[in-house]
């Protein structure tokens, strides 16, 4: 495959800049995402209730994504992509707030309530900075653009387990001062965003989104990446949601040593995978890497279910490093024919992440009824189908 530039267009335009501000918003949804991982199993213990209301921290967080991804394309449209991101801000910011009277009033649907704000904010983040990132430069190199930065997505996730770890497990429960101080980093952050000017891309083309004769339902790699996120947010959230139960409850591990497995082994793996796969996609089709990944994802997850244990443990961290290039990459794919409604798709994509609102219930509904082991079926499940959406994407 011909190498070419990662921010740089043929006509001499270097979008380097611009790419580098985007990138920074990757890390910190990544915070905001990986942090629920530890708060689940912290409310589960501390509140006394079951796993699968526990789960209803992803399902809000991602249900936002549903409700928030058709507006904040709409706001996109009309206002641009500095102005989505701005909103994105300052909805985060606020929700992370919300958790400072949440800390007094010890009320399980207020905490609901500001991570539902949160996930409003993100909505608004992703629709935005997901699309901008693939277009700052030539379209052949839009999956290594989208992976690089989502590379720092792996690093906030990361942050989120090693510092909630910290405060919840090792620091008798705290839960205000992470999202307290989250919340505040986030608003200065829009504060700069607002004094920043971002270039609009390809505005004749977006003149034209309206009229584009071919609807996206028509185009079958839209249709299929559509399925095909939708299934692997599902999977994603749902092990990083259980990923402390397992280790808990199968490898004999205590819950601050597995925030911190899960923080350093499991992201670790996650964030190294995506900048590896940035690199490798410079000689090597997504789709082809895509479908390796998948298949170490299935085997991954069938050992989880058939091996519990500390074996089973060891394929669990194993298929953070199968995830890692997954969203991203399906992401770019899913968006290499939408040609003129790019920023109409992308809303569309976004809102598929409310698959996570709903693998976490069903596992945790398993989890409760036969095992946690046996609740991992539903990932493996996901990369059988996403394992198929890579294999024959040559032929959609």
């Amino acid at each position: 495959m011909e190498k070419i530039g990662l921010v740089r267009t043929r006509d001499g335009r270097n979008f380097l800049v611009p790419f580098i501000l985007i990138t920074s918003l990757f890390f910190l949804w990544g915070v905001a995402h990986s942090i629920l991982d530890v708060l689940n199993k912290h409310f589960q213990d501390t509140m006394e209730i079951t796993r699968t209301r526990s789960a209803l921290i992803q399902a809000v967080v991602y249900g936002g994504y549903f409700v928030m991804a058709l507006p904040a394309g709409r706001i996109i449209r009309r206002f641009g992509y500095r102005t989505g991101v701005l909103t994105g801000l300052v909805l985060y910011g606020i929700g992370a707030l919300f958790f400072i009277p949440g800390g007094r009033i010890q009320s399980f649907e207020f905490f609901l309530l500001a991570l539902f704000v949160i996930g409003c904010g993100l909505t608004c983040l992703e629709t935005a900075s997901n699309p901008y990132v693939t277009v700052l430069g030539e379209p052949e190199g839009s999956e290594r653009r989208i992976n690089l930065a989502q590379s720092f997505n792996g690093l906030g996730w990361i942050c989120g387990p090693l510092a909630g770890g910290f405060f919840l497990f090792a620091g008798g429960g705290d839960v205000t001062t992470p999202y307290a101080v989250l919340g505040t980093v986030v608003l200065l952050i829009a504060v700069v965003f607002s004094r920043v000017k971002l270039p609009e891309i390809s505005r004749e083309a977006e003149a034209q989104e309206e009229n584009s004769g071919k609807s996206l339902w028509k185009t079958a790699s839209f249709m299929a990446g559509l399925l095909s996120l939708f299934l692997y947010v599902a999977a994603q959230t749902g092990i990083n949601s259980f990923f402390i139960n397992y280790a808990t409850e199968n490898a004999g591990v205590s819950a601050h040593k597995a925030s911190v497995w899960l923080s350093f082994g499991g992201m670790g793996l996650f964030m190294a995978g995506r900048m590896g796969g940035s690199w490798l996609m410079r000689f090597v089709k997504g789709e082809k890497v895509l479908a390796a990944c998948a298949a170490g994802a299935v085997v991954c997850m069938a050992a989880v279910m058939l091996l519990p244990g500390e074996v089973g443990w060891y394929f669990l961290l194993l298929c953070f490093l199968c995830e890692s290039i997954m969203f991203p990459t399906i992401f770019s794919l899913s968006l290499r024919q939408a040609g003129a409604r790019t920023k109409q798709a992308s809303s569309y994509l976004i809102m598929s992440i409310v698959g996570g609102a709903i693998a976490p219930i069903l596992m945790g509904f398993i989890a409760d009824h036969v095992s946690m082991a046996a609740g991992f079926v539903i990932p493996l499940i996901c990369f059988v189908e996403i394992l198929g959406f890579a294999v024959r994407y040559r032929k959609l």
